[in-house]
């Protein structure tokens, strides 16, 4: 596997008009059923992140195909999902992921919404989420709402690691790009919870019955 990791490695530094493309089916890949489990996005993910760092790719490029590629992949399997319906629970390959596909059902039971966006970096069932949400029959738009919104703050997350480690984290100026990053992605995961505890609070008054009016 390390060894397949550095040929990919080469190959994008030595072919960087095709660095987007190529994570563009990356993420896309890593987001779809079943496959998502043999494609190695974090490692990639982290090397190319240390590309960017180093100057060799631009981050722009890489980040707007990195999410698309994201976006796509999740949206895929959530069709599959609505496409096949529940039947697809006993058929494969989702028969040979039983307990992959009880704790997606459970997490999507339990969290709705939420599992879509937070399940995205959930590795276990992060793959497996998408299909589970289009089979229990999500609403469109709220599906590709939580897609999106996991997709634009994953890909940022995933590339940190290598572009911090190729810039060198032992400087104050570093320290201070780690402060922005962190600071930038907490806004953001504040903001997505603000969010969701009101779409959550909303849910639960329009299914509060009405208070009977006693008759006198």
């Amino acid at each position: 596997m390390d060894a397949y990791i550095d040929r990919v490695g080469v190959f994008i530094e030595a072919n960087q008009a095709w660095a987007g493309v190529i994570t563009f089916f990356l993420t896309m890949g890593e987001s779809m059923l079943v496959l998502g489990l043999f494609i190695p996005a974090t490692a990639l993910l982290l090397l190319t992140g240390g590309l960017i760092g180093a100057g060799t790719l631009s981050a722009t490029s890489i980040l707007a195909w990195g999410v698309a590629g994201a976006v796509v992949g999740d949206a895929l399997s959530y069709y599959i999902g609505r496409w096949l319906g529940p039947s697809f629970l006993r058929r494969w390959p989702l028969s040979t992921q039983r307990s992959a596909v009880a704790r997606a059902r459970l997490f999507f039971y339990k969290y709705g919404f939420a599992s879509v966006f937070f399940g995205r970096f959930l590795g276990p069932i992060r793959s497996t989420i998408p299909t589970v949400a289009g089979i229990m029959g999500m609403s469109h738009w709220r599906f590709q709402v939580a897609n999106v919104l996991s997709a634009l703050v994953w890909m940022p997350v995933m590339l940190a690691p290598g572009y911090l480690t190729a810039r060198g984290l032992s400087t104050a100026e570093n320290g201070q790009e780690i402060g922005m990053v962190v600071g930038t992605v907490a806004s953001v995961g504040v903001g997505v919870w603000l969010l969701l505890n009101m779409m959550r609070k909303r849910r639960a008054a329009g299914e509060r019955p009405a208070k009977r009016v006693r008759s006198h």
